[in-house]
């Protein structure tokens, strides 16, 4: 379903979700509050992977609406909201001492990670050369014609 809204976004979930694993297999070692420090770091996840989702499928029907000669008006609605929701998980979850606002903001920086490093995580995760396929640095010289 999510190949559907858009062919990136499941590479990019995954990205997202392997930076908050290692966040957290590495992370854990130099906290003192254990439990605030991991619930700070999935909140902030969970948040970049619902702003991912929402971010595609705002795309997707601006797209559409733009195709059919409609005007988006509504995706200006939809990006003041998502960021309104961050700062309203964020702003609760200070005020409630629930999770660490510092670690919450490093987990929804996954997004941005994910993002820069999803055309590489691409490339070589998901899609890895054959054998015998022509790479640029695999060329192969008889087929370059040399006029």
């Amino acid at each position: 379903m999510l190949k559907r809204i858009n062919p990136a976004l499941p590479g990019l979930l995954a990205g997202i979700m392997l930076y908050g694993v290692v966040l957290q297999l590495t992370g854990m070692w130099f906290v003192n509050d254990k439990f605030r420090y991991t619930a700070g770091l999935w909140m902030g996840i969970l948040l970049a992977m619902g702003m991912a989702v929402n971010m595609a499928v705002v795309i997707l029907d601006s797209v559409d609406m733009m195709a059919s000669g409609g005007r988006a008006v509504r995706t200006g609605f939809w990006s003041v909201l998502r960021y309104a929701v961050v700062v309203g998980v964020f702003a609760g979850a200070g005020y409630f001492g629930l999770a660490d606002p510092l670690v919450m903001f490093v987990g929804v920086m996954g997004l941005k990670i994910s993002a820069y490093l999803q055309p590489i995580f691409q490339k070589v995760i998901m899609h890895p050369p054959k054998e015998g396929a022509e790479t640029p640095g695999n060329l192969d010289k008889s087929s370059v014609n040399s006029d």
